[in-house]
């Protein structure tokens, strides 16, 4: 069972997931221009929709960024 935020995100990503984080004034959100591969859409649902909303934007921070810093 993977716990820690990272990981989460990792896994997803290695699924394939296509999702990027847009910061928009510390609100975080996904864009994504491609479908995710199924496998990596299933798991997005199941372990990381359902989350909570600060556990879930804890997630998201680990996703590749749009946002040029």
């Amino acid at each position: 069972m993977m716990n820690s935020a990272q990981d989460l995100a990792e896994e997803y990503l290695r699924l394939g997931g296509r999702r990027l984080l847009v910061m928009d004034d510390n609100i975080l959100s996904t864009k994504s221009w491609e479908a995710d591969p199924p496998e990596a859409e299933t798991f997005w649902n199941r372990e990381i929709e359902i989350l909570a909303p600060r556990r879930r934007s804890e997630v998201m921070s680990f996703l590749p960024s749009i946002n040029v810093t």
